[in-house]
């Protein structure tokens, strides 16, 4: 069923060309970068608009696990990875992360090669280099695993001011599902946890709900606007506006969408011996796969490059005949 999806939406090819290279098995938490993937916003102090993606850069540098290692340690040690990080803090070896932004201002938007809020894109760094901004480090263990890993309740709606979200059609839906889903896994009232609560003061008119543990608002109004000093909304704080024209509807995103050439320059990248592998890798995973979908998958590496097409069909005994290869037998 994964590859009958992935082969019917080629879009996650260049993903999926991450997964299972080198890179898809990171060493650890300590040996990986992370990425926002979405695209955000930025708003500056002449309230002018910035999109962005967010990196985090490992400062101890990558390393990633072989298959085989991998398969091992799933076996005799499947909390490596936590575990790894966890003995690392404790000897106070904290791990660091340089964070890092692509920052594109909202004219580039609307003409820039690539859909910038396509979450299966990322932007060249030779358009939009990488600009430091600071520094995470994770230098506490938690005292109790289930109050504060457990009950964490991390979410993209969760910004702060002059930080804003995007066009980003992914990022639009997680804005509604993440909180909705802790509401279900956590109550109503999971953002008044002490993991969750924000450090800052905070006024609302959340009330009421099951578990609520604090005085609930007092005999405060509960409602807005009102004339008992109530807290009001702080319009500085809204989400910008977006002008829009044209058609609003229901799409074919991938009309007119190139979703080969993003993943025929990372196989390009790769060296000779991380293209090999790659290529077992995939090949490992797809081997009692039906030949039909093989076929239709092996269409997209050959799209993406004829060399990484014919590699993955010559590891799995099929020949190809360019262009046509979706003849499925």
């Amino acid at each position: 069923m994964m590859w009958d999806f992935w082969s019917l939406s080629p879009e996650s090819l260049h993903q999926v060309t991450i997964l299972f290279s080198d890179r898809g098995i990171p060493d650890g938490y300590r040996f990986m970068n992370g990425y926002s993937s979405h695209t955000y916003s930025l708003i500056n102090a002449s309230n002018e608009r910035f999109y962005v993606k967010w990196h985090f850069k490992s400062m101890q540098g990558i390393r990633n696990l072989s298959v085989e290692r991998a398969d091992e340690l799933a076996g005799v040690d499947s909390d490596y990875a936590t575990r790894d990080l966890f003995e690392a803090i404790e000897r106070k070896e904290c791990p660091k992360w340089r964070v890092c932004a692509q920052i594109m201002p909202e004219a580039d938007a609307a003409s820039y090669k690539v859909n910038p809020f396509d979450l299966t894109k990322v932007w060249p760094h030779k358009d939009y280099p990488l600009i430091e901004v600071g520094v995470m480090e994770l230098n506490r263990n938690p005292k109790n695993y289930f109050a504060e890993i457990e009950q964490a309740a991390f979410s993209p709606v969760n910004t702060v001011p002059g930080m804003g979200y995007s066009p980003d059609k992914m990022l639009q839906g997680r804005l509604v599902s993440y909180p909705d889903a802790h509401r279900y896994r956590l109550g109503v009232n999971f953002e008044a946890l002490p993991v969750n609560r924000p450090k800052c003061p905070v006024h609302s008119y959340n009330r009421d709900g099951s578990m609520r543990f604090d005085d609930n608002g007092g005999d405060a109004p509960n409602y807005e606007p009102n004339s008992f000093g109530g807290p009001a909304e702080d319009h500085r704080y809204r989400e910008m506006r977006y002008t829009v024209s044209g058609e609003i509807g229901r799409y074919d995103h991938r009309e007119g969408n190139d979703v080969y050439t993003q993943a025929g320059n990372l196989f390009r990248l790769l060296k000779t011996d991380e293209k090999a592998r790659l290529i077992r890798n995939i090949v490992g995973a797809m081997k009692t796969v039906p030949e039909r979908i093989q076929r239709l998958q092996i269409s997209h590496f050959m799209k993406a490059d004829p060399a990484y097409g014919r590699g993955v069909a010559e590891g799995l005994g099929l020949t190809v005949e360019e262009p046509d290869l979706v003849s499925a037998k």
